[in-house]
């Protein structure tokens, strides 16, 4: 069974820090692209950033603040943010799809973990 499991997500004042984990289970996904995505209420999950194996990509809403890492001996996919804003809330998901460069379309991932919460107050 391949499965993406989301952690680290909580409450945190505008201006601190969080870092996320995506652990992977079932398959190795060091050759796949993984994605991370977020949705905010009311709003379409939108594309936050992506790595394919030391490349990474970030949206521009989030580019200086977050930082995409793996370790593959782990499994593991890490979004560390910073510098958060009230606008950062929302559920944030993993996700892991072929090895396409810079992959921001939600379709082009084949699995999906649960999602974490982040809320950033003001």
């Amino acid at each position: 069974q391949v499965q993406l499991v989301e952690s680290g997500g909580g409450l945190v004042q505008a201006g601190g820090s969080l870092r996320l984990s995506c652990v992977g289970s079932g398959r190795t996904f060091s050759s796949d692209s993984m994605g991370w995505f977020r949705q905010a209420p009311g709003k379409e999950r939108e594309f936050v950033g992506s790595v394919l194996w030391d490349q990474k990509w970030y949206a521009d809403s989030v580019k200086g603040r977050f930082t995409i890492s793996r370790v593959n001996v782990k499994n593991t996919v890490y979004l560390e943010m910073s510098s958060l804003k009230p606008e950062d809330t929302a559920v944030y998901y993993c996700a892991a799809g072929p090895p396409l460069i810079g992959a921001r379309a939600q379709n082009l991932y084949h699995y999906w973990g649960q999602g974490t919460q982040v809320t950033v107050s003001s």
